[in-house]
C-alpha cells in the first residue's frame, strides 16, 4: 500500500467516526494543504457541507450553526494565517460554551520552521481558548493508526459536548501527495465496530439527596428571596425555574437570553423591566433581598449587576452545570455545581409552598407599574432605538428566532422587550461581548431556525458585511434590522461622552456609508424606514418574501441618549410617587 492510499483510508476513518458521533455539519474553507481532508468530507452522503472563503467568517458562521443545534459544529481550514483567522469565534466559543471541533491542515515536520510557505507555528495555535489540542500523528498503513484515528475522532466530540461545552483543536501534519483515492466504493466501510469505535457517555452534574435537602431547609427559611437568570438555553429549564419560583414566591429577574421572557411558561414570577425602576435607591432598599439565586451567565443589565454587589452581605447561591466560576464580582457564598433543571426539579419537590409573599408582591407592583410607564416611548412619532424593541413583541411571529448584536441592541432589548408567550428565541454572543462576526453567527443560525431575524447596529453591520455572502450563496432566509445611528451609540452612554474633544474621532467614529450597495452586491434587498407605519408594515410584510432582507432605520445618537436619561428620569419619578403613596 503506498502513501496515497494510507492517507485516504486514515483521513476516511477520522470522517466515518465523525459521523458516527452524529456529526452532521461541516464548514469548509478551500485551501490546499487540507485537501484530503475536505475532498472526503465531501464524498461522504451524511455530511452537509458549507463552504465560505473567508475562515474568519467561516468560524463564525459554524459557532451559529452550534448555537442553533445544540451540537458540535465541524471547521476545517488550510495551514498558515488561514487557522489564525479562526481565533475570533474560537473565543467565543470557549467563553459561551458552545462546542465546536476545529481541524486545521499542517505542513509535516520537516517543513516547519525551515521557510516553507504558508507555514505558521499551528501547536496550541489557540492556547487555552480550547479544552483540548491534539498533533495528530501523519497518516500511516496500519490498523493500529486507524484505531487511533477513530479514537482521537471519539474524544474530540466527546471533549467539546462535556460540560462546560466548548471548542477542541486538532492539527493535521499532512504530506504530498495530498489528493485521496475516491474511486473506492467502500471507502467508508469500517472493518471493526460499525456503530462507532468508541462510545462516551456523558457525566450528569447533580447532589447528593441529602444536599437537596439541606437547601430545601435553607429556602424554606427565607421569605425574601430571588432569583436570577442569564445567559442559558436548555429548553427544560424554563418550566423547572418558573416552578420552583412560584412555589417558593422568589421572582424572578429574567434576562432576554435567559429564554423566560417568552414562551409557553406562566409569566407571573417574571421580572423583566428590573433594568429601568432597580436605577430607583428608594425602589433597592424596599427590595433587599435575604437569598439570591443565580442561572446561568451574568446578566446583561448593569444595573443588576450594581444590585448584586450592593447586596454584598446577601446569600448568594450560583447554580452552574457547566462547573465554571461566573462569579467576576466575587460574591456568591455558595458554588453549587448542578444541572440547573435538576436542581429547581429536586427542590420543587422538597420546598414548602410559600403562602403568598408581601416581598414578592413588591417585585410584581414595580414591574407591572414600570411596564405601564415605559408605554411612553411607544408613543413617540420620531424613529427611536427604544421604541423598536418595544414593538417587536408585537410584530414578530410566533416562534421567531432573533439574534441581537452588541452595545446598545442588546441593551434596548433588556430594557423593553417584555414578556409574552409567543415562543420568541434570543440569541446573542455574549461570552467575549465582541462585535465581530455578528451576521455570520446570525446566517449560521439562521441554516437551521426559521424565520429569523437579526437585530444590530451600523458598526456592527460593517464589521462582518463580508459574512452576508452566506445568505447568498445558501439562499438563506433572514431578516436584518439595521439601527444607523452613524457611529458607536454605546459610547455616548459611558464616561467618555463627557468628553467632547476628541470623542467622535475616538469613540463616535461615524462612517457615513450607504449599506445598500452592499447589500445589493449580495442579491439581497434594501429598505431604509422612515415612518412608524412603514416599519410596522414592512416587518408585517416582510413575513412573506424570502432571502436576504435588510431593513434599516435611521436614528439620532445625540437624541438617543436624551430619550434614554429623561425616560428613566421620569420612571423613578413616577416609582418615588407609588412608594410613597404605599409606604
Amino acid at each position: 500500500m503506498n502513501d496515497q492510499q494510507a492517507l485516504t483510508l486514515y483521513i476516511a476513518a477520522f470522517v466515518s467516526e465523525l459521523v458516527q458521533t452524529g456529526i452532521r455539519d461541516v464548514v469548509v474553507s478551500p485551501g490546499s494543504r487540507s485537501t484530503p481532508i475536505a475532498m472526503v468530507m465531501a464524498e461522504h452522503p451524511d455530511l452537509r457541507l458549507h463552504i465560505h472563503v473567508d475562515e474568519r467568517s467561516a468560524a463564525f458562521f459554524a459557532l451559529g450553526i452550534s448555537k442553533a443545534s445544540k451540537k458540535p459544529t465541524v471547521l476545517l481550514c488550510t495551514s498558515g494565517t488561514a487557522a489564525a483567522n479562526y481565533f475570533p469565534a474560537i473565543t467565543e466559543a470557549k467563553i459561551s460554551r458552545v462546542p465546536l471541533v476545529v481541524l486545521t491542515a499542517d505542513r509535516p515536520h520537516e517543513l516547519r520552521d525551515v521557510g516553507a510557505p504558508q507555514t505558521i507555528d499551528q501547536i496550541h495555535l489557540y492556547g487555552n481558548h480550547v479544552k483540548w489540542f491534539v498533533e495528530m500523528a501523519p497518516p500511516a498503513n496500519s490498523d493500529e493508526m486507524i484505531r487511533y484515528a477513530r479514537t482521537v475522532c471519539a474524544r474530540a466530540v466527546a471533549t467539546s459536548k462535556q460540560a462546560p461545552a466548548g471548542p477542541v483543536h486538532l492539527n493535521f501534519p499532512l504530506r504530498e501527495p495530498l489528493i485521496p483515492l475516491l474511486d473506492n466504493e467502500q471507502l467508508f466501510q469500517l472493518k471493526e465496530r460499525n456503530e462507532g469505535y468508541v462510545k462516551i457517555q456523558q457525566p450528569t452534574i447533580s447532589l447528593k439527596n441529602d444536599e437537596f435537602e439541606l437547601y430545601a431547609e435553607l429556602l424554606n427559611s427565607t421569605s425574601k428571596g430571588i432569583i436570577v437568570c442569564g445567559q442559558i438555553d436548555d429548553q427544560k429549564f424554563s418550566n423547572h425555574v418558573v416552578a420552583l419560583a412560584e412555589k417558593l414566591q422568589f421572582p424572578i429577574l429574567a434576562d432576554p437570553l435567559s429564554q423566560l421572557r417568552s414562551g409557553d411558561h406562566r409569566g407571573d414570577m417574571i421580572i423583566d423591566t428590573y433594568g429601568t425602576f432597580l436605577r430607583n435607591d428608594e425602589a433597592k432598599k424596599k427590595l433587599q433581598p435575604e437569598m439570591i439565586i443565580r442561572f446561568g451567565a451574568m446578566p446583561i443589565s448593569k444595573v443588576v449587576n450594581l444590585f448584586l454587589k450592593e447586596n454584598l452581605t446577601t446569600r448568594q447561591v450560583v447554580v452552574d452545570g457547566g462547573v465554571g466560576w461566573r462569579d467576576p464580582a466575587m460574591l456568591s457564598t455558595e458554588m453549587v455545581y448542578c444541572d440547573e433543571s435538576i436542581f429547581c426539579e429536586e427542590l420543587v419537590k422538597r420546598v414548602a409552598p410559600a403562602v403568598d409573599s408581601h416581598y414578592s408582591n413588591q417585585w410584581k407592583k414595580l414591574n407591572k407599574a414600570t411596564k405601564e410607564i415605559l408605554t411612553v416611548v411607544n408613543e413617540t412619532e420620531d424613529l427611536s432605538e427604544g421604541k423598536l424593541f418595544y414593538q417587536l413583541e408585537e410584530l414578530l411571529p410566533e416562534d421567531a428566532t432573533v439574534f441581537v448584536g452588541n452595545s446598545m441592541p442588546i441593551r434596548d432589548l433588556d430594557s423593553f422587550f417584555h414578556f409574552n408567550q409567543k415562543r420568541i428565541h434570543v440569541m446573542a454572543n455574549r461570552g467575549a461581548n465582541g462585535i465581530d462576526g455578528t451576521i455570520s453567527t446570525a446566517l449560521g443560525a439562521a441554516s437551521l431556525k426559521q424565520p429569523f431575524y437579526l437585530i444590530l447596529g451600523d458598526l456592527t453591520f460593517f464589521h462582518d458585511m463580508n459574512g452576508l455572502v452566506a445568505a447568498k450563496l445558501e439562499q438563506l432566509n433572514i431578516t436584518i434590522l439595521l439601527i444607523n445611528n452613524n457611529g458607536g451609540g454605546i459610547f455616548s452612554f459611558l464616561p467618555q461622552a463627557s468628553h467632547p474633544n476628541h470623542f467622535e474621532q475616538l469613540f463616535g467614529t461615524p462612517l457615513g456609508l450607504d449599506y445598500s450597495k452592499a447589500v445589493d452586491m449580495y442579491g439581497g434587498s434594501f429598505i431604509s424606514i422612515t415612518n412608524w407605519e412603514d416599519f410596522s408594515s414592512t416587518i408585517l410584510q416582510d413575513r412573506q418574501n424570502v432571502g436576504l432582507r435588510v431593513i434599516e432605520i435611521v436614528t439620532n445618537r445625540e437624541k438617543n441618549v436624551k430619550e434614554h436619561h429623561n425616560l428613566w428620569n421620569f420612571v423613578s419619578q413616577e416609582i418615588n410617587a407609588l412608594l410613597e403613596g404605599e409606604y
